[in-house]
C-alpha cells in the first residue's frame, strides 16, 4: 500500500502562482465601478476605494480619497466592474481540491463528461494513457468525481466493473460527495478488504448477493479509512503540490480565505511547512478532525492570528454522510432506499450514541475550540443540537458560534433551536443544481427536497448563516454559490423551492460579512471599511444588476489579498 500511495505523488504536478503586486508603500485609489461595501442591509456604494499597506485607508467620495491617498498613489480604473470584499470560504477541502484538480475527472456534465460506465471506464483509460505518455504513468488510477446519480445506470461502479480499467493496478475511485469509494479486486486486496472485514462503525462495505464478497463500494468511514491512509502516506512535496493546486482553484474564483474542513495530523504539518517556507499567499483556516486528532489538538490548540497565513481555527466532527449517496441521517425514511435496505431506511450517525457525540463537544467547548459539525440530515442535526445544548448547559453559554455544516435538511424548528443556542447554518444550496432532481424524485421527495438549505427561512428568522462549496464536492467556485443560492435551479431547470431563494445581496452577504463572522474574523475582513484587511474581489459584472439567470455567467477578473493581486485574469 505504501508503494502504492508513493505513486500517486509522482502523478502531482506543481501549478503557477498567481500574479503579485507590492502591497507596501504607494497608496492604491479603485474607481469607476460599482464598488459595494456589504456594510448594510441593502447594497451600499461607494465612489472609490484607497488602499494602502494591505488595508482599506478609505471607502468613500473621490474628492476625499484623492486628499486621503496623497499626491504619490496609483489609481486602478476598475471600467466599470464590481469591486467586492475578498470572497471567504465558509467550508471547503483545499487539499481534497487539489487532489481533485490532479486525479482523473469523473464528473458528469456539466463539469466533466462521464455520462455511463462506459464513459467512466474510457476517461480512466485515456487519463492513464495520457500520463503515460509523458512518461509519468502512475501505478494506481484514481478518479474523483463520478456520481451514480448522473450515470445512466443509476447504479455505482463495481469491483467488477473497474477491473475492465485494468486488473493489474489497484483503481480507486472517490465518489462526488466524498462521502463514497469504488475500488478494483487489487485495490480492495491492497487496502485488505477482504469477506472477513467487518463493517466499520459509521460505514458500510457494501457486499454481493452472498451477503460476504465485497462489491467494491465502500460506504463513508469504510472508505474514509482508506482515503485517510493515503493522505497520510504523501511526504511534505507530495502535500505542498496538493495544496498549492487547490488554493490556486480558490483564488482563480475569488476567494482570499480558505477552509481546510477536514484536516489530518499530516495535512496540518505540509500547512504549517508551507506557511513557514512563505509558500501561503491567501489565508488557510484548518479545522483538523477531532477523532483523529485529538493528540495534535491538546498539543497546539488553536489561534485567532495567522502564521504566514495559517492558522488552527477549530475542530471537525462529521455525524453523517450525504443525501445523494443515501447515507444523511434523516429522522423519515428515504423516499426510495439504497438495494437492499427496508423502506424504514433513514440512514445512519457517524457516532449512534448520543452520549458519544456529547462527550466530543463537551471536550471542545472546554477548550474553547469552534466546532464545525457536518450534519447533512435533520436527524443528525438533531443530535448536534442536543449536543450543543448539553454542552452550553454544563459549560455556560459563550459566544462559541459551533458551524451545522451543510444542514441541508434542517427543519424551521431546528432553525429556531439554532439561533437560540447560537450555532450558525453553513447552507450548501449548490445542490439545487447538482443533485435537485435526485432529491425531488429519489432520495427526499418533493415536500423535503423544495426546502433544503432553508437559507430564506433563516434569514427571515434572523439568523447569520453561510454558503458554501465543499470542494472537492463541487468545483470551488463562488460564482455557481452565488448562481444557485439566488437561482435554486435544477439540472432540468426545475425550481428546487421557490420559497428558499435569496436575493443576491443576500447571497453575497453569506459569502462575505457573514462569513467573517462565522470565522471570528468580521474585525478584519467582510466589509469595505477602513481599517480592515484589503482583501477584494473584482467580478466582471455585478451580480445584483444582471438577469439572475446570467449571474453563472460572470467571470472573476482578479483576487487581491492584503493588497496584492494573488490572481488576475488574463
Amino acid at each position: 500500500m505504501h508503494r502504492i500511495i508513493l505513486s500517486i505523488g509522482l502523478m502531482l504536478l506543481l501549478l503557477s502562482c498567481g500574479q503579485q503586486g507590492s502591497n507596501v508603500g504607494k497608496a492604491i485609489l479603485y474607481h469607476n465601478g460599482d464598488i459595494v461595501t456589504m456594510e448594510g442591509d441593502s447594497a451600499v456604494y461607494v465612489e472609490t476605494l484607497v488602499v494602502r499597506d494591505g488595508k482599506i485607508l478609505f471607502a468613500g467620495r473621490k474628492d476625499e480619497a484623492l486628499k486621503q491617498a496623497g499626491a504619490d498613489h496609483t489609481e486602478v480604473d476598475l471600467q466599470g466592474r464590481f469591486m467586492a470584499p475578498g470572497f471567504i470560504d465558509a467550508h471547503g477541502h483545499a487539499y481534497g481540491a487539489g487532489f481533485q484538480k490532479m486525479a482523473a475527472n469523473i464528473l458528469p456534465p456539466p463539469d466533466g463528461t462521464v455520462t455511463d460506465i462506459e464513459s467512466l471506464i474510457t476517461t480512466l483509460k485515456r487519463w492513464y494513457a495520457d500520463l503515460g505518455k509523458t512518461g509519468k504513468s502512475p501505478k494506481v488510477i484514481v478518479g474523483f468525481g463520478y456520481d451514480d446519480s448522473q450515470l445512466k445506470e443509476k447504479r455505482h461502479p463495481v469491483a467488477d466493473d473497474l477491473d475492465k480499467v485494468s486488473n493489474t493496478l489497484p483503481v480507486i475511485l472517490v465518489h462526488q460527495s466524498g462521502h463514497l469509494q469504488a475500488l478494483n479486486h487489487v485495490a480492495l486486496a491492497a487496502v485488505g478488504i477482504d469477506a472477513s472485514t467487518e463493517d466499520p462503525q459509521g460505514g458500510v462495505i457494501r457486499r454481493e448477493k452472498d451477503g460476504k464478497t465485497p462489491n467494491g463500494v465502500l460506504e463513508e468511514t469504510a472508505g474514509v479509512k482508506v482515503m485517510f491512509k493515503l493522505f497520510s502516506k504523501f511526504d511534505s512535496s507530495m502535500s505542498a503540490n496538493m495544496v498549492k493546486a487547490g488554493v490556486q482553484a480558490y483564488k482563480e474564483f475569488g476567494f482570499t480565505t480558505v477552509q481546510e474542513g477536514a484536516a489530518t495530523p499530516s495535512m496540518v504539518e505540509a500547512y504549517k511547512d508551507m506557511a513557514r517556507a512563505g509558500d501561503l499567499d491567501v489565508d488557510v483556516a484548518a479545522y483538523p478532525v477531532l477523532l483523529a486528532s485529538r493528540e495534535l489538538m491538546d498539543k497546539q490548540g488553536t489561534s485567532d492570528s495567522y502564521s504566514g497565513h495559517f492558522r488552527i481555527a477549530g475542530i471537525k466532527i462529521t455525524q453523517d454522510g450525504s443525501p445523494q449517496g443515501k447515507t444523511a441521517y434523516l429522522s423519515h425514511p428515504y423516499k426510495v432506499p439504497p438495494p437492499g435496505q427496508p423502506k424504514t431506511y433513514r440512514g445512519y450517525p457517524g457516532m449512534p450514541r448520543q452520549s458519544q457525540l456529547d462527550s466530543l463537544v463537551d471536550y471542545a467547548f472546554s477548550k474553547n475550540w469552534q466546532v464545525l459539525m457536518h450534519c447533512n440530515g435533520d436527524a443528525a442535526g438533531d443530535m448536534m443540537i442536543r449536543s450543543v445544548r448539553h454542552a452550553s448547559s454544563k459549560l455556560g453559554m459563550a459566544d462559541r458560534r459551533p458551524v451545522m455544516i451543510h444542514a441541508q435538511t434542517a427543519r424551521y424548528d431546528q432553525l429556531d433551536s439554532m439561533k437560540q443556542l447560537g450555532i450558525i447554518p453553513s447552507f450548501f444550496s449548490m445542490h439545487t443544481f447538482y443533485w435537485g432532481d435526485w432529491h425531488r424524485d429519489e432520495t427526499l421527495g418533493q415536500e423535503r427536497a423544495f426546502r433544503i438549505s432553508p437559507a430564506q427561512t433563516a434569514y427571515r428568522k434572523g439568523l447569520i448563516f453561510t454558503e458554501h462549496h465543499d470542494a472537492p464536492v463541487g468545483l470551488p467556485s463562488s460564482i455557481m454559490i452565488l448562481h444557485t443560492a439566488v437561482n435554486r435551479t435544477s439540472r432540468t431547470n426545475s425550481v428546487i423551492g421557490e420559497a428558499e431563494k435569496l436575493t443576491p445581496y443576500q447571497a453575497l452577504l453569506s459569502l462575505t460579512r457573514y462569513s467573517a463572522y462565522q470565522y471570528f474574523e468580521e474585525k478584519n475582513k467582510g466589509t469595505l471599511t477602513a481599517g480592515k484587511l484589503a482583501d477584494l474581489v473584482i467580478l466582471d459584472r455585478n451580480p445584483m444588476k444582471v438577469d439572475p439567470k446570467d449571474i453563472i455567467r460572470i467571470n472573476v477578473m482578479e483576487t487581491i489579498k492584503e493588497g496584492r493581486t494573488v490572481f488576475k485574469r488574463s
